[in-house]
């Protein structure tokens, strides 16, 4: 199973549809505080349907404490600022996968200090970013692809 990881996520209908593609694919997700969004919203809820059930979701009041509580993990970090790109990494089982939050992305530091781990999806020049949804989704299916697809039908 792999690990997404949404880092003060501030669009409730990212998350909604990021929750929907974690329970599709078996995924975990992870979502560190502050959100820009109360979990009870309606758009929130609409983007994810009714995969709520299905979906392993656990939350953090900060970075600090997500990286407490998975330590030993194995950490990619997606951010446009990254030089190495996403294909080029070789995913595990049970990787985290790392997104930042819409408007700024992840901390600088957390990027520059895990330069072998920090990955970027190519795009056309002077264009500012991809969806985070669209992101996730793309990020996630090349792991699972390297993976074979377990325990995916």
């Amino acid at each position: 199973m792999f690990n997404i990881v949404l880092v003060e996520p501030e669009i409730p209908q990212n998350t909604g549809n990021i929750s929907r593609t974690c329970a599709c694919t078996g995924a975990a997700l992870h979502i560190v505080k502050p959100m820009g969004f109360e979990i009870t919203d309606a758009k929130l809820k609409r983007a994810g349907l009714d995969y709520w059930d299905k979906l392993n979701l656990t939350y953090y009041e900060n970075l600090n404490e997500f990286f407490e509580r998975n330590a030993g993990g194995r950490f990619f970090y997606l951010s446009k600022k990254a030089s190495k790109r996403y294909t080029d990494a070789e995913y595990r089982d049970g990787d985290f996968l790392v997104f930042g939050k819409e408007t700024k992305g992840l901390p600088e530091y957390v990027v520059f200090d895990n330069p072998d781990t920090a990955l970027r999806i190519p795009m056309a020049a002077g264009l500012r970013s991809l969806n985070l949804s669209n992101t996730v989704a793309l990020v996630l299916y090349e792991a699972l692809r390297q993976t074979g697809f377990a325990g995916l039908s």
